[in-house]
C-alpha cells in the first residue's frame, strides 16, 4: 500500500527568511530561517551592510536603495544573495518600506525565499499529492468494488458517499444520492421508525443483518440485508455512519420455492392420520404457541419442528436445535442459556447460548424428556418470565423466540414417577402433535418408498426403477421398530447393493428376512412377475380389503380412490 506519511519536519519548516535594514543601510535583525539559508549566523551579519547579503550589483541593490529613500515595495522580485561559502544564490523576495505613523521612512523589510528550496519543496508536494491520489483512488476502487451497496451519512443523516453497488441496487446514481438524506433515496419500510441506523448514530451500536424493504428510483421493492456501524474522525469523535446492504431477492424467491415445492418439508403420507396432523401444522404454523411433539424414535419429529418453522412468520429469523440428551447437565445449562467469561474453568470467553443465538427465531429442544430436574426448573421460569441470564452472569436479557420441544418418552407417565415436572410439562404441551409409528400408516407405505427411491436415484445415479412385489411384501411384512428413518436406511442399503433396474429381495438387509420370529416367506415366484409394480398394488389392495373386512368404500377411501377405480382394479387383478 503507498505510504500516505505527512511532509517531513524539514520541508514544513521551509520558511521565509526576514532581515531588517535600517536607514544607515545596516542589517539590524536577521531571522533563523535567513541564517538557515545564508549560512550566516546573526553574529556575522547584524549591524553589516546589506552589501554583504547583496553583492555590489547595481539592479539588486537599487532595489534596497529605492525602498528606503522613495518608500517603493515590491513583491516576488528575483535576486542574487551571497551565502557564507562566497557562492551566490536566487532568491525571491518582497521589499516593504518601514513607515512608522507620524513619521518618515526608518527604514525596509526584506523577505526572501531559495528557489532551489522552493522548487523542491513544491515537488515534494507534488510527490506527495500524486501518493495520496493513488491512494484515494485505490480506496475508491476497492470502495466501489464490493458486492454488498455501501454508503455513509454524516450526522446529519446525509449522505456522504455511495458505491457503484448502492447505485446498481436502488438504481440512483452517486450524483443523485450525495447530498441527500438516506430516506429520501432508500424509503425502507423502517425509515425514521427506530431503524437499524438509527440506533447506530444514537447509542454508536453495531447491528448486523437486518432484513428490510427498500424502494428503488424505479418503484419496486427489493429485499436487502442490513450492516451499520459508527464513523469515528481520528479523535474518538462520531461523525455519521457507515452502512453496507445487499440485495436477497434471489434468496428470498430461491426460498419460496422451495416452500412452495416442499410444503411441510419431507412429511410424506396421505392416510386419515397425516391428513389430520398436516391440519394441525398449519393452524401451529399461523402462532407463537408452545408445541409438544410426541411420537416414537423415527418418526419425523424434526422435520415436524422445521415444517412449522419454515410456514410461520418467523421463517426468515434461525432455527436452532439442540438434543438435550447429548450433554451433560452443566455443560447443557451453559448451551442452552451461554455463560460469561469466568464463570467456571475452561470459560476463557463470553458464549451465546442456544437461547439467544435463536433470537427472532424458533428454538428446538429434542429429547425434552432428559432434562435434569435443575435444567427443567430454568426452563420453567425461562418460558415464564420470557427471560434469561448467562450462567455467571446477572444481566437479564429479553427472549423473542418460539419454544418446540419433542420428546420419544411418555411424559404423563415422567410426571407420574416424579422424573418430570408438571408445572413445566404443561407450559410445554400447549399443543401436542402425536407422530403415529410407521406400522399405524401402513397405507403410506407406497408413497413413502417412492419417495426415497426418488431420492436415492438422484444420490447415487442409478437408473432403479422400483422394487420387486417379493421385496415389496417382505418390506411391509417388518415391523420397522425405527420407523421412516429405518425405511430410508434399508432402502439406501438396497441402493448400495442393486446393480439391476430392480430392487429384489437378496439387496434387503436379512434382518427384515425375519418378521416377529417368523423364517423368511418365500416370494421367488413373485420376483418372476413381469409387472412388479402392478403386483405391489395388487398385494396393496388385498391388504387393505382384509384390513377393512371387504369393505370396499372404506377401502378406496383409504387409497384416495372412487369406489369405481377400484372396482376396476379388484376385476383386474382377480380380487374376488
Amino acid at each position: 500500500m503507498v505510504e500516505t506519511s505527512s511532509i517531513s519536519e524539514k520541508d514544513i519548516i521551509a520558511a521565509d527568511g526576514i532581515v531588517v535594514i535600517n536607514n544607515e543601510h545596516h542589517i539590524i535583525a536577521f531571522n533563523n530561517s535567513a541564517q538557515r539559508i545564508t549560512g550566516f549566523s546573526e553574529d556575522e551579519i547584524i549591524l553589516n551592510d546589506f552589501k554583504k547579503l547583496i553583492p555590489a550589483i547595481e539592479s539588486d541593490g537599487q532595489y534596497i536603495l529605492n525602498a528606503l529613500k522613495s518608500g517603493d515595495s515590491y513583491s516576488n522580485l528575483p535576486l542574487n544573495f551571497s551565502k557564507k561559502n562566497e557562492q551566490t544564490m536566487n532568491v525571491l523576495a518582497s521589499i516593504t518600506p518601514l513607515k512608522p505613523p507620524g513619521k518618515g521612512i526608518v527604514g525596509a523589510v526584506l523577505i526572501f525565499r531559495d528557489t532551489k528550496e522552493m522548487t523542491s519543496l513544491v515537488e515534494s508536494l507534488r510527490q506527495k499529492t500524486i501518493e495520496i491520489m493513488d491512494e484515494k483512488n485505490k480506496l475508491e476502487s476497492i470502495f466501489n468494488s464490493r458486492l454488498e451497496g455501501t454508503f455513509t451519512i454524516d450526522k446529519d443523516w446525509v449522505i456522504t458517499s455511495f458505491n457503484a453497488s448502492a447505485e446498481r441496487i436502488t438504481g440512483y446514481s452517486s450524483g443523485e444520492a450525495i447530498g441527500k438524506k438516506c430516506w429520501e433515496i432508500f424509503h425502507c419500510n423502517k425509515c425514521r421508525k427506530n431503524c437499524h441506523m438509527d440506533c447506530t448514530m444514537s447509542s454508536q451500536e453495531t447491528t448486523i443483518n437486518n432484513e428490510l424493504i427498500i424502494v428503488t428510483k424505479q418503484g419496486k421493492q427489493v429485499p436487502v440485508r442490513v450492516n451499520t456501524a459508527p464513523l469515528f474522525k481520528s479523535d474518538g469523535k462520531q461523525v455519521g455512519a457507515v452502512e453496507t446492504f445487499q440485495d436477497i431477492s434471489e434468496i428470498k424467491n430461491l426460498t419460496t420455492h422451495l416452500e412452495e415445492r416442499y410444503h411441510f418439508e419431507n412429511i410424506i403420507g396421505n392416510s386419515k392420520a397425516m391428513q389430520k396432523i398436516y391440519v394441525l401444522l398449519e393452524s401451529v404454523s399461523n402462532t407463537n404457541s408452545t408445541v409438544l411433539i410426541t411420537g416414537e424414535s423415527g418418526t419425523g419429529k424434526e422435520l415436524v419442528a422445521r415444517a412449522i418453522h419454515l410456514n410461520s412468520e418467523r421463517k426468515s429469523g434461525p432455527f436452532m436445535a439442540i438434543n438435550c440428551s447429548a450433554f451433560a447437565e452443566t455443560l447443557l445449562e451453559s448451551e442452552l442459556f451461554g455463560h460469561e467469561k469466568g464463570s467456571f474453568t475452561g470459560a476463557v470467553r463470553t458464549k451465546l447460548g442456544r437461547f439467544e443465538l435463536a433470537q427472532n427465531g424458533t428454538l428446538f429442544l429434542d429429547e425434552i424428556g432428559d432434562l435434569s430436574q435443575t435444567v427443567q426448573v430454568k426452563l420453567l421460569r425461562v418460558l415464564e418470565t420470557r427471560q434469561f441470564e448467562r450462567v455467571g452472569g446477572t444481566k437479564s436479557i429479553d427472549m423473542d423466540v418460539r419454544i418446540i420441544t419433542a420428546t420419544n418418552k411418555d411424559l404423563q407417565e415422567e410426571v407420574k414417577s416424579g422424573r418430570f415436572r408438571e408445572d413445566l410439562y404443561y407450559r410445554l404441551n400447549v399443543i401436542n402433535i402425536h407422530l403415529p409409528p410407521l406400522r399405524e400408516r401402513m397405507e403410506d407405505f407406497p408413497l413413502l418408498i417412492e419417495h426415497f427411491l426418488d431420492k436415492f436415484r438422484k444420490k447415487f445415479n442409478k437408473p432403479i426403477k422400483g422394487i420387486s412385489a417379493a421385496a415389496f411384501k417382505l418390506l411391509q411384512n417388518y415391523h420397522w421398530p425405527g420407523n421412516i428413518r429405518s425405511l430410508e436406511n434399508v432402502l439406501e442399503h438396497a441402493f448400495v447393493l442393486c446393480h439391476n433396474k430392480i430392487i429384489q429381495t437378496e439387496c434387503l438387509p436379512e434382518r427384515l428376512w425375519y418378521t416377529r420370529g417368523k423364517e423368511r416367506d418365500v416370494f421367488d415366484d413373485v420376483d418372476k412377475l413381469e409387472n412388479p409394480l402392478e403386483n405391489a398394488e395388487k398385494i396393496l389392495i388385498q391388504n387393505l380389503l382384509k384390513k377393512f373386512n371387504g369393505h370396499r368404500g372404506k377401502t378406496a377411501e383409504s387409497l384416495k380412490i372412487n369406489k369405481a377405480t377400484l372396482w376396476r382394479k379388484m376385476k383386474k387383478y382377480k380380487l374376488f
